[in-house]
């Protein structure tokens, strides 16, 4: 299976295919509208806006298991989003990333990047001290820690890289920059889009 056998459930109550982004760069996030990491929003629509038309999309999946901080239907999330952030990117079906009743997704991107630990913040003993009360065998899990998570996509549909929720925004955005550049053949731009 590749990242483009996958689908998503959209807030219209369909179904998103992965396949239809084919030689685009995808950042995928699982989000929440009341946690400290909810202004990240910030950074990601101006990602989107800087490099949308380089191919980059961004795929906003809200999730609510983590310290329950996405409590709203989608509507209210959607509002949201767009009053406080301008979202302009795709918001898809609240769901959830870890446990039985994950998207299917979930279990492939973090098959593909399981976790590395968290980067420098200030924050970072208050959340591995939370986490080690939950599951001692925390730091040994692929799964998704918290809200935020970021995994990174290149044209050719491999998950290149996984961000923490505590990682440097201005990181991303440099891995982002580097795989959108455009190409300067169009028909290498042809082929990596359709091939």
């Amino acid at each position: 299976m590749t990242i483009y056998d996958y689908k998503v459930p959209t807030t219209e109550g369909k179904e998103l295919s992965l396949s239809d982004f084919k030689g685009k760069v995808l950042i995928i996030v699982n989000t929440a509208t009341g946690c400290g990491f909810t202004p990240q929003y910030e950074p990601l629509e101006k990602m989107y806006e800087k490099y949308h038309g380089q191919g980059l999309e961004i795929i906003d999946i809200p999730c609510n298991q983590f310290g329950q901080q996405t409590p709203g239907n989608d509507e209210e999330i959607h509002q949201f989003c767009t009053l406080h952030y301008n979202t302009k990117f795709p918001q898809m079906k609240k769901s959830d990333v870890n446990g039985t009743s994950a998207l299917p997704l979930y279990a492939y991107l973090k098959k593909e990047q399981g976790f590395k630990g968290f980067g420098e913040h200030k924050h970072k003993a208050i959340l591995e001290k939370m986490l080690a009360e939950i599951d001692p065998n925390w730091q040994n899990s692929p799964d998704i820690k918290w809200n935020f998570t970021k995994f990174v996509v290149n044209r050719q549909g491999q998950v290149v890289a996984r961000f923490e929720p505590m990682d440097d925004m201005g990181e991303l955005e440099k891995c982002v920059a580097a795989l959108s550049k455009t190409r300067k053949n169009p028909l290498l731009n042809y082929i990596f889009a359709y091939f």
